[in-house]
């Protein structure tokens, strides 16, 4: 709880700092309304958690990658909206940003909170110069080309795409953002966490194109069916749902696996667990169990 109270503090001061007098009040509402209320906020969690179980005793670093990476997660997911990639109007539960304040400003509010990622990492960086590069540099491979966020997008456009390639760019990329950047954070090496991230990103992804095929509108809080409808690459589409769902497991049990042995490693299995069983639809985890 206390964590999360953290998280939401920290993105309330970073968009109330985007939101100053000057801006734009249209623009401001609409960075607010893609930010607020959030989901679980899986990604700042886990930044966080890892530079803990690291040994980061400040967490101020941490803190700031883990809100540039909560904000680049919300960028993507208002573009990710449009009517250009999946046209769906529901968000969360609420009507998704170019459905509340029209194309234009859903556009320009994703672009801000881009820009704002990196306006929050840079602030924070203040704190250990030295290590900033290096968060950069993860922050960048998340988001960009050739395998980050923009890239999984992009696959969206090709006549073709790799199921898992895809999966982790458009949702692993980020995950793996979230571990190796709290691992800097403290001043530990990013590699041995890379499995971490892209296990339980790719599992994320694997639950939602689980969550797509088999669930709700009410459930997800945003539109279903929309990989069939617009011929996404999906691993229901590719292995059926008990052989999606068995790949869900399996990613888990990976993800679990893939801790580092360190002084917080048992922790961080346990929020890794405990996270996994909000994944698959509701009918379908019963059915396995």
């Amino acid at each position: 709880m206390a964590t999360t109270l953290r998280i939401e503090a920290a993105l309330e001061g970073a968009i109330a700092r985007a939101a100053a007098s000057e801006a734009p009040p249209r623009l401001a509402s609409a960075m607010r309304h893609a930010v607020f209320p959030g989901g679980a906020r899986l990604r700042p969690h886990l930044c966080l958690a890892v530079a803990a179980a690291c040994g980061d005793e400040d967490g101020a670093l941490a803190e700031g990658a883990a809100i540039a990476i909560e904000l680049l997660h919300c960028a993507s997911l208002v573009h990710d909206d449009l009517p250009c990639f999946d046209d769906a109007d529901l968000r969360r539960g609420q009507p998704s940003v170019h459905a509340a304040f029209g194309q234009p400003l859903a556009v320009l509010a994703g672009d801000a909170l881009i820009i704002l990622a990196f306006d929050v990492l840079a602030r924070a960086g203040a704190v250990a110069p030295a290590r900033l590069p290096l968060l950069l540099t993860s922050v960048t491979r998340g988001v960009g080309m050739p395998g980050g966020i923009v890239a999984g997008q992009a696959w969206e456009s090709e006549p073709e795409a790799p199921v898992e390639t895809y999966h982790r760019a458009k949702t692993g990329a980020l995950f793996v953002a979230a571990t190796t950047c709290g691992a800097i954070a403290a001043g530990s090496n990013p590699g041995p966490w890379r499995a971490l991230g892209d296990a339980l990103g790719c599992a994320y992804q694997v639950a939602d194109d689980l969550a797509d095929a088999a669930s709700s509108p009410e459930i997800c809080g945003k539109p279903i069916g929309r990989d069939a409808a617009l011929h996404r690459p999906s691993l229901v589409a590719e292995l059926g749902l008990d052989g999606a769902f068995a790949r869900l497991q399996s990613l888990v049990a990976q993800a679990v696996a893939a801790v580092p042995d360190c002084d917080g490693a048992k922790g961080l299995r346990d929020l890794v667990q405990m996270q996994a069983t909000r994944l698959a639809p509701g009918h379908l985890a019963r059915s396995a169990a």
